[in-house]
């Protein structure tokens, strides 16, 4: 199995750690990123636009709450209740978070093998979407993610951490959550199995 390349601070990173660095004169905190400039970083890591959704479209009951969250690194906006109907893996995840990073080389490698089952990524609680652009361009996800920059799904969803995993079914139904760590490739291949019935 091939290793995660290292998360170095990379694209946007140093020059915000080189700033920081300075110890005469005032402070500048540099301006965020705009919204060309995300989009960019997310076609240069090759990740996905979010599908478009329906606005409209209200949950199923057990499923995916209604969300106007925007799409990491584009001007698309997703309700999850409006995802299509099929077997979808959802993982919750942010560039500070350790344990994500472990997970990570599992993530990407069950999603490109498993051609009858979505990954979605939800960037939780992270204040950098550009960091978080490179974290999931390094990952080498090739599937959409959205942003939760408050973490307006944690009730919502009963998000005690991270990170933790959705799987939801055909119908929309969330029919299971994993919390914490997926500690293998096997392991998301079993429950992926076991809930979607697919191998």
């Amino acid at each position: 199995m091939r290793t995660l390349p290292g998360f170095a601070v990379g694209v946007v990173a140093p020059a915000l750690l080189v700033a920081g660095c300075a110890t005469t004169g005032p402070q500048e905190t540099a301006p965020p990123p705009s919204s060309a400039e995300l989009q960019q970083l997310r076609e240069d890591f090759a990740i996905p636009d979010c599908p478009v959704t329906a606005p409209d479209a209200e949950p199923v009951d057990r499923g995916l709450p209604r969300t106007q969250l925007p799409c990491l690194g584009s001007d698309v906006t997703v309700n999850l209740a409006g995802l299509e109907r099929r077997p979808t893996v959802v993982n919750f995840w942010a560039q500070w978070c350790g344990p994500c990073r472990e997970e990570a080389p599992f993530l990407r490698d069950v999603s490109q093998a498993a051609e009858e089952v979505a990954f979605v990524g939800v960037n939780f609680d992270d204040p950098e979407p550009a960091w978080a652009l490179e974290f999931a361009g390094l990952a080498e996800w090739r599937y959409p993610h959205v942003a939760d920059p408050e973490g307006t799904l944690r009730s919502q969803l009963g998000v005690p951490g991270l990170p933790m995993t959705l799987f939801v079914d055909e119908t929309g139904a969330i029919v299971e959550h994993h919390f914490g760590v997926i500690e293998s490739e096997e392991e998301l291949e079993a429950a992926i199995a076991e809930h979607f019935g697919i191998s």
